[in-house]
């Protein structure tokens, strides 16, 4: 159930309103059978026993999560509540927040006796949100009831049996009937806690690694070498050791804001959340002056930019560091010409077409001419560019990769200035001159 009319249309129709592998064909083969679109949230609460609440929680201006659209939510369905339902936080939402709905139920004349509410994080990567559903590390399932735990017990049983991955045309992935994901019961607030902890924890591996990239770049080593040397080490793993220009997207950057916020509500000094955010800030401005340092002046420079995505395979845009980056390049008077292969009709809503900023239909398209390229989205097509093209394509062979897509010598022995991220800059004069000496 959604109230945008347009969107429930366009799904009942057949469209599929984001940009996610292997959504299209799932929803193609249940639409209007086994899954229905409606406007109508009386008749969707009637109807079901479990009430999953997935609207969003935006970041308010103190950093709070914003309740505003769940407490709404749980109101309207209060009016429709006649037997026994199970409401289920499925949004990113801060501790208590389960006491708060329960509160917003009462209020609103819904017996005790006929709800309980539990928290069931989700943990989905954009991009790949499907598999990562169908085969997660874990279920986390918080209720502080046998009935309502007994019933996500039930709706998650075709993974936690095995019994999805025998079907014929089960998505594959990491999971499988002899090694089905596990389900964790906990509490309704540790459930809450430990989806805003896992996401923090993430972001501060990135911030952390980018901190590290910064050390490497000043002592002339090499971060790559240092992250695989980190991630061998099985007590801390090789995932979200990538440096780059900063993490982004809808959840990150909100849910670290409000893990500090409820920290400092409850009387707990979070600081070191406050020094994750202030690294990601500070690593767009060190990646734009790294521009800068390739260029020596911005102003009238002719750039070409490779994504706009806050990362490849989505088309999600929102606080995205490369769309940061773009508005901080266009603010210092640089003529864009940007690429992205899912991105750019949501980027044209936000950034329209103009005399300093085009958009180009290819990756060689948005080269062509260009004093530089600059890539800022981990798109895997981006990683297999025609080097050879390239280089014929810009007008300098500059290429300024924010993503760290590329090995130095390769695009050294292509003929390349390459910049990248916790990495020496490669120079092909200076790597000829070192070669013949």
């Amino acid at each position: 159930m959604d109230n945008d009319e347009r969107k429930v249309a366009a799904l009942q129709g057949g469209d599929t309103p984001i940009h996610e592998k292997h959504l299209p064909e799932l929803l193609e083969r249940y639409r209007n059978s086994r899954v229905r679109f409606t406007t109508d949230l009386a008749e969707a609460t009637r109807a079901s026993e479990a009430i999953f609440i997935a609207v969003g929680t935006p970041q308010s201006e103190t950093g709070d999560a914003d309740l505003s659209y769940v407490e709404a939510v749980a109101c309207e369905i209060a009016r429709s509540i006649s037997s026994y339902k199970v409401i289920v936080e499925k949004s990113t939402v801060p501790v208590y927040t389960n006491e708060w709905i329960c509160r917003a139920l009462e209020r609103n004349g819904v017996p005790r006796q006929l709800f309980d509410v539990v928290s069931n994080p989700e943990f989905l990567r954009e991009g790949t949100a499907v598999v990562d559903f169908l085969h997660p590390d874990r279920i986390v399932v918080g209720a502080d009831g046998n009935r309502a735990a007994s019933l996500l017990q039930d709706i998650y049983s075709p993974l936690t049996t095995g019994k999805y991955y025998e079907v014929a045309d089960a998505i594959a992935g990491e999971c499988g009937a002899s090694d089905p994901p596990q389900l964790l019961l906990t509490s309704t607030k540790s459930a809450e806690i430990i989806k805003h902890a896992s996401n923090a924890f993430l972001a501060l591996k990135i911030s952390f690694i980018n901190a590290v990239s910064n050390l490497c770049e000043a002592a002339d080593a090499d971060v790559e070498q240092v992250a695989r040397g980190m991630g061998l080490d099985r007590r801390i793993g090789p995932r979200f050791l990538r440096p780059g220009i900063g993490y982004g997207g809808s959840c990150f950057p909100k849910d670290v804001a409000a893990f500090r916020s409820v920290a400092e509500q409850l009387g707990i000094d979070f600081g070191l959340l406050t020094e994750v955010e202030k690294i990601n800030a500070q690593q767009k401005k060190r990646f734009l002056a790294k521009i800068r340092s390739a260029l020596w002046t911005l102003r009238g420079k002719r750039l070409g930019v490779l994504g706009l995505a806050f990362k490849g395979e989505t088309d999600d845009i929102r606080e995205s560091p490369a769309l940061d980056l773009v508005r901080m390049l266009l603010a210092e008077g640089c003529n864009l010409t940007v690429y992205d292969p899912a991105a750019m009709p949501r980027t044209k809503e936000a950034l329209p077409e103009g005399s300093n900023l085009r958009y180009a239909t290819d990756a060689y398209t948005a080269a062509s001419g260009a004093d530089a390229l600059v890539i800022l989205t981990d798109w895997q097509e981006f990683a297999a560019l025609d080097l050879v093209r390239l280089s014929k394509s810009l007008r300098y062979p500059i290429v300024i990769d924010g993503r760290n897509l590329y090995e130095p010598q390769k695009m050294v022995d292509h003929g390349f200035t390459y910049l990248s991220v916790g990495r020496a800059v490669g120079h092909p004069v200076r790597a000829a001159l070192a070669a013949a000496n």
